[in-house]
């Protein structure tokens, strides 16, 4: 195969010479074949950016060497397109206004503007929209016309660095779908992610630590040395089992991990017969039993943690310095977070609509939408920020006396947008929100210091805020919103761009403090984050239109998920008959396989047949539904039912 991009003992440093030096690439060696796509992933910090600059042509290495299309880096600017991280729009033009600009710097004559701009606005159905402000835009399709900006003048090659954190699931879908035409069409794609569903569609994956790259493999092979099965298990206590499970004692007897979700543990173990007779054994020491226990593969994540834990060793568990035990509340019956038929206006727009939702003190309630469907405005007005056009809200057990101080004191509030003060050091901002929520003093310090190690920045108090990569700032500012314990909590987005090392200690965090009685309301895109929720809503157009927990959910679903899995050339060759068979929202890839929802009557053989007739050889098997196939049908059917 033809590389495109070589890579040899590429260096580089910051700060050379100096006590502060920092290696942020050290000796890496890579290749990119012509038409690949590409996956960069790893942990926040760990060179990725630096890596996407320096073969964009922008940043010099320190020492080796960068070949792309057979030339330097640098000489080759004219033939690659790059997606920074920050969204790289000029909010006050339009959509065609962005575009003209992106090609004019490019100096693309008039007649291919034309002819390309139509193209690539059509592709990402953006062609409706190409007088709206970009500032007016949802996250999706600015995540689109960014990739039109790159994609104007025909690069070769295209570099995305994480270009669909905080983008809602059918877009990504959507964008997902692109790319895998684009590389279809010979175009090379390096792409960063801190989503496992999308390093799953990349043809190879580069595991990215501490500025080396430790492995380079196909995500199937990623998952498959793993060598361990994943065990479903349900239990009348989670918190518990999980302490059980996860003790020193349990690990060294063939657990090799747990994760809680919100009606389930994961638990990978080497043997699966040894696996489940070793739950059912501790649970029952625990007085409790197995509700039901189901085998799985590994998920590519799974595979991520165990690299990356075998390399830094298991990370450290941070506990919450004097976390209060006081309130033991009957969880079933006492609201801590209510909305009764909330609505909002703005001018003749609606935009939340007969708002309905109840959440118990000890709960986490995830909130999933696409963008622009009124999560982040029914929050605010939940919260006191924004007034309701209509509807009554219930916060802390009342619905009077919600903008008093002391009902202030007791909500922790996270926004979407990072909310912490650039011009201020970490220990400042901690200070300020300490100071603003009635932290004690006595208790100041110790909590400053559990954002700084859950954040994995102890001893950088003094560090000023702006020098921090996404993935940190976001930590930061999750300790900040609940560093004074609060019984009320409102997270927007809260892992956006987070790895998953980082995710894990959060909800860790986030688990702990619903056990202890906090009522706990979560916004997310990730759907893999969103099964760690207790119960779910799905938000389309302003109202809710489906609640309950990841279980009763994908249960509630009609008809049945079938998998298909064609050969590893096929699966692009395989979707658009699918999609055209049974219909675009019913057909979505899972990296090297496709899930197709089919009616009651239908099955896997009814596909089997379709795709024979296609010329398209495939294995078929029943799947269960998962909450991406949850969230997407949910979304197209609404879409169907609802004239636009």
């Amino acid at each position: 195969m033809t590389s495109v991009i070589e890579a040899r003992t590429l260096t580089k440093v910051y700060g050379p010479k100096t006590a502060m030096e920092v290696r942020a690439l050290d000796g890496i060696d890579f290749d990119v074949h012509e038409g690949e796509i590409f996956g960069l992933i790893g942990a926040d910090g760990a060179g990725k950016t630096t890596a996407f600059k320096i073969i964009a042509g922008v940043l010099e290495p320190s020492s080796g060497s960068i070949s792309v299309l057979g030339r330097p880096a640098r000489a080759s600017r004219d033939q690659v397109g790059y997606l920074t991280q920050p969204f790289s729009l000029y909010p006050d033009l339009s959509i065609l206004e962005n575009l003209q600009y992106a090609a004019g710097l490019r100096e693309l004559p008039e007649e291919q503007f034309h002819e390309r701009r139509s193209h690539y606005l059509r592709l990402f159905d953006l062609n409706r929209f190409e007088n709206r402000l970009a500032s007016q835009l949802s996250g999706g399709m600015k995540q689109k016309l960014a990739l039109c900006c790159a994609l104007i003048f025909s690069p070769k090659i295209l570099l995305l660095d994480e270009p669909t954190t905080g983008v809602d699931p059918v877009s990504r879908r959507d964008f997902w779908d692109a790319l895998t035409n684009l590389a279809a069409e010979g175009i090379t794609i390096v792409v960063a992610t801190p989503y496992f569903d999308e390093a799953e569609r990349c043809h190879r994956i580069a595991l990215v630590e501490s500025g080396k790259i430790f492995e380079i493999q196909a995500p199937a092979e990623f998952r498959a040395k793993l060598g361990l099965t994943r065990l479903g298990v349900t239990t009348k206590n989670l918190a518990r089992a999980e302490t059980l499970l996860s003790s020193p004692e349990i690990a060294d007897s063939g657990i090799a991990d747990v994760q809680r979700f919100g009606d389930r543990l994961d638990v990978l173990v080497p043997s699966a017969e040894e696996g489940e007779r070793l739950v059912a054994q501790e649970l029952r020491r625990g007085g409790m039993e197995v509700e039901s226990l189901r085998r799985n593969s590994p998920t590519l994540e799974n595979a991520f943690v165990a690299t990356l834990r075998q390399m830094r060793g298991r990370e450290k568990l941070s506990v919450f310095p004097e976390l209060s035990s006081q309130r033991s509340v009957d969880a079933s019956s006492t609201v801590g977070i209510g909305a009764y038929g909330l609505n909002k206006r703005f001018g003749s727009f609606q935009a939340v609509k007969d708002f309905h939702i109840e959440i118990h003190y000890g709960e986490i309630y995830g909130l999933l939408g696409a963008n622009g469907a009124g999560k982040t405005t029914a929050i605010k007005m939940i919260c006191g920020l924004l007034q309701p056009s209509s509807g009554e809200v219930e916060l802390l057990s009342r619905r009077k006396g919600l903008r008093s101080a002391d009902a202030r004191s007791q909500i922790g509030y996270m926004s979407q947008k990072f909310t912490l003060y650039d011009d201020l050091t970490i220990g400042e901002n901690l200070d300020f929100y300490a100071s603003l929520y009635g932290v004690p003093e006595q208790l100041r310090q110790r909590r400053k210091d559990w954002v700084l190690e859950i954040s994995g920045l102890s001893g950088q108090a003094g560090m000023v805020t702006r020098q921090l990569p996404g993935g940190w700032k976001q930590r930061v500012a999750f300790g900040a919103a609940v560093m004074h314990e609060p019984r009320v909590i409102f997270l927007d987005e809260p892992t956006s761009g987070v790895d998953p090392l980082a995710r894990r200690v959060m909800w860790r965090m986030i688990n702990e403090l619903a056990d202890h009685g906090a009522a706990i309301l979560v916004v997310t895109h990730y759907l893999e984050e969103a099964e760690q929720c207790n119960r779910l809503g799905f938000m389309v157009a302003g109202e809710i239109i489906a609640q309950g927990s990841p279980h009763e959910v994908k249960a509630g679903m009609r008809g049945k998920v079938v998998e298909v899995e064609p050969d590893a050339a096929a699966v692009e060759q395989a979707m658009q008959p699918l999609r055209e068979k049974f219909g675009a929202g019913r057909v979505s890839r899972f990296g090297d396989r496709l899930h197709v929802v089919v009616d009651e009557l239908s099955g896997p053989d009814d596909v089997d047949r379709f795709l024979e007739q296609q010329g398209i050889a495939a294995k078929t098997s029943a799947a269960e539904f998962s909450l991406e196939d949850v969230f997407i049908s949910l979304i197209e059917n609404h879409r169907h039912e609802v004239p636009q």
